[in-house]
């Protein structure tokens, strides 16, 4: 018999029941950790463990707390044939304060009281009425006649309960022809593991290109740690079936971020698996129970990239169109700056990349980098365009107003409209004006050239020297 303290409670523990075989992770021969962008990992871990002949159990310990029990797949890497599981069963009632007491209501424990100033221990028998879980109010103790509502002493336990262990298992009855030591494969998926990419984009001011730095951010609240695990990263949506929710207590998290050494070299491979794409890291690393761990994904120099300044009305120009202008006949819109490139192996990219959030940065006149803003990209595919919206301008003012109206039928309309571009900046800029429509829609009049995007939008894009302002106007006729 043996004593131990767990959360403030002290337990007389007797020893293993007999005929059961335990395996921990101090069995373990290697680890595997696939994380997907969905909230879920696949483990697969190899363990070799003595395996007794003829029917047993065998507690396999160390398993995620989150782990979805009927997807676990166990399979000897040798004389397969010879060992059979007949019965699996998942032990997530974890010990903690509160289940432990609630497993002594009505009975007699004890409750030892230590007064330090005056070196003294006293230890009283007391009856446990509420153990307060789930409730306010705390623990009821009955001692003597009296009622006691919680009590500042350390409770101590005479045994612990059958039914909680102190770590998640999955515990197996199986048949075995004959004693010997198995290389057992495990695999199974879990919940509470996630990735998501961020990358670094850091923007010259005065030429058209940059630096990307991408960075892996794994995320572990499975409620399991992965040593020395060999981690891949599946970038794409993976159907899954919504599962019964049950109901798990997981503690609070824990959160201890890697330090970042920025500019250190890539250190994952790429490559296809199915319809996603598969990242895969080129050493081993440990993944913790509540932690954040931050990977380097790549790192790219001297991309090109092509800045815009794009203003967008939220209206749409309908066959009955009208807008209330302010007194002085203007509505005034923003224009925003965007930043764009391809990834291309010319552009010294050209592998898929991940979606996640990408971060600019640019240097002051100090040369010091400023944030300037952030979006989030899609998964993209080599070749194609990367698209960014760095935020609003300040130095570029656009209005607009409507300048006329006339209702020339009951099922068709025409009216006029100018945007104006004030340019504040010290540099001439061209500025794209996105206009929207609804309905059968044509161009009649206009003082610039514009160009059909799709079947609701058409654009002008106007060149606006430093210092000056310049007015697009078009008459718009819209039908049914």
């Amino acid at each position: 018999m043996v004593k131990f303290v767990v959360f403030g409670l002290i337990l007389a523990v007797g020893a293993n029941a007999s005929g059961v075989t335990k395996s921990t992770s101090d069995d373990l021969q290697s680890v595997e950790v696939t994380v997907y962008n969905s909230n879920m990992g696949l483990i697969k871990e190899q363990r070799k463990i003595k395996v007794p002949g003829g029917d047993g159990e065998l507690q396999y310990v160390d398993v995620a707390a989150q782990i979805n029990p009927v997807t676990v797949n166990v399979k000897p890497l040798a004389n397969a044939a010879d060992f059979v599981i007949l019965e699996q069963n998942y032990e997530y009632d974890l010990i903690s304060h509160a289940k432990l007491l609630d497993k002594y209501i009505g009975k007699k424990i004890k409750i030892v009281d230590w007064n330090e100033y005056k070196d003294r221990k006293t230890t009283v028998e007391a009856e446990l009425l509420s153990s307060g879980f789930g409730m306010a109010g705390g623990e009821v103790y009955k001692i003597g006649n009296e009622i006691y509502l919680g009590h500042p002493g350390t409770k101590v336990l005479p045994s612990l309960p059958g039914n909680l262990i102190s770590r998640p298992t999955l515990s197996w009855l199986y048949r075995n022809k004959t004693a010997r030591e198995y290389q057992l494969e495990v695999s199974y998926i879990t919940d509470g593991l996630n990735w998501n990419a961020d990358y670094i984009f850091v923007v010259s001011d005065t030429k058209p290109v940059a630096d990307l730095s991408g960075w892996v951010t794994v995320n572990n609240h499975s409620g399991g740690e992965y040593k020395n695990a060999k981690l891949k990263l599946i970038a794409g949506d993976v159907n899954r079936v919504q599962p019964v929710v049950m109901e798990r207590r997981v503690g609070s998290a824990k959160f201890a971020m890697n330090d970042m050494a920025m500019g250190a070299a890539p250190e994952f491979s790429q490559s296809g698996v199915f319809e996603y794409h598969l990242y895969d890291l080129q050493r081993p690393t440990t993944i913790k129970d509540n932690q954040t761990k931050q990977i380097n994904l790549l790192e790219a120099r001297g991309l090109t990239v092509v800045k815009e300044y794009i203003t967008r009305s939220d209206f749409a120009v309908s066959r009955g169109a009208r807008i209330n202008n302010n007194p002085d006949g203007a509505v005034k819109q923003s224009v925003s700056a965007f930043l764009s490139f391809k990834n291309t192996k010319e552009n010294r990219l050209g592998n898929p990349l991940p979606g996640g959030i990408i971060r600019l940065y640019t240097a002051d006149a100090q040369g010091r980098q400023q944030f300037i803003g952030e979006d989030r990209i899609v998964h993209t595919p080599k070749d194609e365009e990367i698209r960014i919206k760095a935020g609003d301008v300040f130095d570029l003012v656009a209005e607009r107003k409507q300048l006329d109206f006339q209702q020339r039928t009951s099922h068709m309309s025409e009216s006029e409209w100018s945007v104006t571009i004030r340019n504040r900046k010290e540099e001439n800029v061209t500025v794209g004006i996105i206009e929207n429509a609804h309905g059968n829609w044509e161009i009649i009049e206009s003082s610039h050239r514009h160009t059909k995007v799709n079947a609701t939008t058409f654009r002008f894009d106007v060149p606006v020297a430093k210092g000056k302002e310049v007015t697009v106007k078009y008459k718009i006729r819209v039908g049914i």
